[in-house]
């Protein structure tokens, strides 16, 4: 391979996006080598693009949603072979030894990285990833189809899954964007009583065909005051991106309920008197780590959650970048590598 190049789009400096060609390495110790075949544009990629984590050096390759197949292995990496089909999300991997992982939080590791932000993401033909950071994909899915589940489809389930909620009880979905619209599927397909809340009446049949048995537009509605008079909501799933219209959900918690914020938003407003009187909570979900990626896509392979998305080729990747922002796009941005 020596002297082999391959094209990447790298944030040159803040706020640039360039497409270059670059070298291509062998893995260390410990990686693989990732010829990449899909990348989602993510609104997380904002924090490369504009320079938002600290110690993020550049130039650096974005983009966490990667899904292509391993064509060399570092030494010391027992567990993946050349050819496997395989995915890399969010979390760049873990020590597995420091106090963290011993306790089994790996995604608190002391030693954790991002990809894209601390070492080059899947904006690219080839990336190299920490073995730890790698789930293997299904063969029958797609890679395009795979990488929006690599960080939208794996923070949504991921939620879900570890909500308290059982099958029949009454789960919500606020905000059917990027990440509600695999939230309501995925908590349809785990047998939830699944209620989507968003704006307008004309959003309706959309949450209906995505599984929502109960449709509440909050433009009209107290979605609050609608989930109480369904018992409340033993979950929420915030991926709205008000903090005003989390607030407004909060009063329909069930008794023990928990609100589960995914959507980023400055601030928001709670009633500790209303939290402390039902035993209910209001906590953030961290999207997860491999084992929870490989979950993600194994469970959708299996019951047909699938990402709505928009595909780009990579010598458009601004494009596409650009079209994220906008909020224009339905739902999510893919860049396919030989598009």
């Amino acid at each position: 391979m020596a002297g082999k190049t391959y094209r990447a789009v790298q944030v040159t400096k803040p706020g640039q996006l360039d497409l270059v060609e670059r070298e291509l390495v062998a893995p260390p110790k410990g990686a693989v080598r990732i010829r990449v075949e899909s990348c989602g544009i993510c609104h997380s990629d904002t924090v490369t693009y504009q320079a938002l984590f600290p110690g993020i050096t550049y130039p650096r390759v974005p983009g966490h949603e990667v899904a292509g197949v391993i064509d060399a292995v570092g030494a010391d990496v027992p567990q993946w072979k050349v050819g496997q089909r395989v995915g890399v999300g969010w979390n760049g991997g873990y020590c597995g030894h420091c106090k963290h992982c011993r306790h089994g939080d790996f995604f608190a590791c002391d030693s954790t990285q991002v990809t894209g932000i601390n070492f080059d993401g899947g904006y690219a033909e080839y990336m190299i990833a920490p073995a730890s950071a790698v789930a293997a994909m299904p063969d029958k899915m797609s890679s395009s189809d795979a990488s929006p589940l690599l960080c939208a489809g794996l923070t949504t389930f991921n939620a879900l899954r570890n909500s308290g909620a059982r099958p029949g009880d009454v789960v919500a979905v606020l905000g059917l964007g990027g990440l509600g619209h695999l939230g309501v599927q995925y908590a349809a397909k785990m047998g939830f009583l699944t209620v989507g809340i968003a704006r307008g009446k004309d959003k309706e049949k959309f949450a209906h065909d995505l599984g929502a048995d109960i449709y509440i537009d909050n433009t009209t509605q107290d979605p609050a005051a609608e989930l109480q008079k369904l018992g409340g909501a033993k979950a929420i799933l915030a991926t709205a991106t008000s903090g005003e219209a989390m607030s407004a959900v909060e009063g329909g918690l069930a008794i023990n309920g928990t609100m589960l914020l995914i959507g980023a938003v400055p601030s928001m407003q709670v009633s500790p008197l209303f939290l402390l009187m039902g035993d209910r909570s209001v906590k953030g979900w961290y999207s997860g780590t491999s084992i929870d990626s490989e979950d993600t896509l194994a469970f959708s392979a299996r019951t047909g959650v699938k990402s709505m998305n928009e595909v780009y080729p990579l010598e458009k990747a601004k494009e596409g970048f650009e079209r994220m922002m906008s909020g224009k796009a339905r739902f999510r941005v893919v860049l396919k590598m030989g598009e």
